[in-house]
């Protein structure tokens, strides 16, 4: 906020005499179109050639040059004309948002020559919508039918990322009522609430960015068992991986003894045969010795 009322006292003192100016979009920006900036004189004989563009980094709070430099293959392309200089961002992202400004490399030039006023725009855009079950991982994700047991509550989740918060809507198939709210909760179901529900999300600022997403809701009878239930489906598959991986564990645990025990079991005396039989003088295995004794040495 501190930073659009810089703006603005700059724009009141330096509006209505700064010859040097930008241009840009003049309709929301969406995410992924393309964006040409352009600076120019209005009245001064200064060369274009001596102007450049600079970017507001809100990370650092001042004011960068712009550089032509690559974003995921999407380059950015600064080009000159006689009298205007162009900067084109092919693709928009929420990382070339702005605001943006020309600035002149020019030496002893007046205030309106030297830079021009802030031309600041955002890009729009909305993500796909993800549901989620109220008390259960977002991780596990969520099916496209879901299964419940009479009297059971459902409480479904709607969101999406974007560049400004979604209203959200939900309505079922067949009726007539919305539902203004990113939630949606069924307390104490019965077979009349089974059917399709469908999630909507709306852009505040840009109506052509809009997402929907169907679920399908179905009531299972009172002598359904427990497992045909998806709470009972993923009590089973959490079960299952717990214990094949509890299985896994003892197999390996196992087959590390087992390979240890072996090792250690393999290993024998060591073989000196000096220590067997003694070695006399004439033996192809003695001693050189000078001593003439004809007992064994061992």
């Amino acid at each position: 906020m501190n930073v659009f009322l810089v703006f603005a006292v700059v724009a009141l003192i330096h509006g209505s005499y700064a010859t040097l100016l930008i241009k840009g979009p003049t309709e929301p920006v969406l995410e992924g179109e393309r964006i040409t900036l352009e600076c120019q004189y209005s009245d001064s004989e200064l060369n274009i050639s001596q102007v450049h563009f600079e970017v507001f980094s809100k990370y650092i709070q001042s004011w960068r040059p712009v550089s032509q430099r690559s974003w995921c293959f999407h380059s950015m392309q600064v080009e000159e004309t006689a009298d205007s200089l162009f900067l084109s961002i092919p693709y928009a992202g929420r990382y070339y948002e702005g605001p943006y400004r020309c600035v002149s490399d020019a030496e002893n030039v007046t205030v309106e020559d030297k830079s021009s006023l802030p031309l600041d725009f955002k890009v729009h855009y909305m993500g796909e919508l993800s549901l989620s079950r109220l008390g259960y991982s977002s991780y596990l994700g969520m099916p496209e039918e879901l299964k419940v047991r009479l009297g059971d509550e459902v409480v479904v989740q709607c969101s999406a990322s974007s560049s400004e918060e979604p209203n959200y809507f939900w309505n079922k198939d067949g009726d007539d009522w919305i539902l203004p709210s990113s939630k949606l909760t069924l307390k104490k179901v019965n077979a009349m609430d089974g059917g399709r529900y469908t999630c909507m999300a709306e852009h505040p600022s840009v109506e052509s960015l809009s997402k929907k997403r169907t679920i399908s809701i179905t009531v299972l009878p009172e002598d359904a068992p427990w497992y045909a239930s998806s709470n009972g489906q993923l009590v089973l598959m959490t079960s299952a991986a717990a214990v094949s991986l509890l299985v896994l564990i003892l197999s390996m645990s196992v087959f590390l003894c087992r390979r240890a025990k072996q090792a250690k079991t393999s290993k024998g005396p060591i073989d000196d045969r000096s220590q067997k039989k003694p070695i006399y003088k004439t033996s192809v295995e003695s001693l050189p010795s000078i001593s003439g004794d004809k007992q064994p040495l061992v």
